[in-house]
């Protein structure tokens, strides 16, 4: 493949991944501060700092992806060959997104649960 087509290639697979990866990532860490509010029972300073650090490591871990599987290696000169692998390049990395955006959920509901088992119920004892 001709190194124009590769650029576009990147051009276009480059701000398509990191476009999903914030989007993923707002939208997974706006609503995620419900959860760590009643985690961290209602500590609102610890909660947000908690959300950031994770939202920190979700972009990491995503962005760093992108950039490992970037590399485009078809090599002929018809645009469908590019198009063919950009789609294989962003579906893949859109079903990578998706399956940490549910390990991220399951993290939240696992420290929730946690978070209610923790609460021991107060026993009270009456003298007879």
């Amino acid at each position: 493949m001709e190194t124009t087509k590769i650029l576009i290639g990147y051009a276009v697979y480059l701000p398509t991944a990191l476009f999903l990866t914030y989007y993923v990532s707002k939208t997974l860490f706006k609503n995620s501060k419900i959860y760590m509010l009643d985690i961290f029972k209602g500590r609102e300073e610890i909660a947000n700092a908690t959300n950031k650090l994770f939202e920190t490591g979700f972009y990491l871990l995503n962005v760093g992806f992108a950039l490992l599987i970037m590399k485009i290696s078809a090599y002929d000169d018809e645009y469908q060959t590019l198009i063919e692998a950009l789609s294989s390049k962003i579906g893949g990395f859109s079903i990578y997104l998706g399956i940490m955006l549910f390990i991220n959920l399951y993290f939240f509901f696992r420290g929730k649960r946690k978070a209610n088992q923790n609460l021991k119920p107060v026993t009270i004892i009456t003298p007879e």
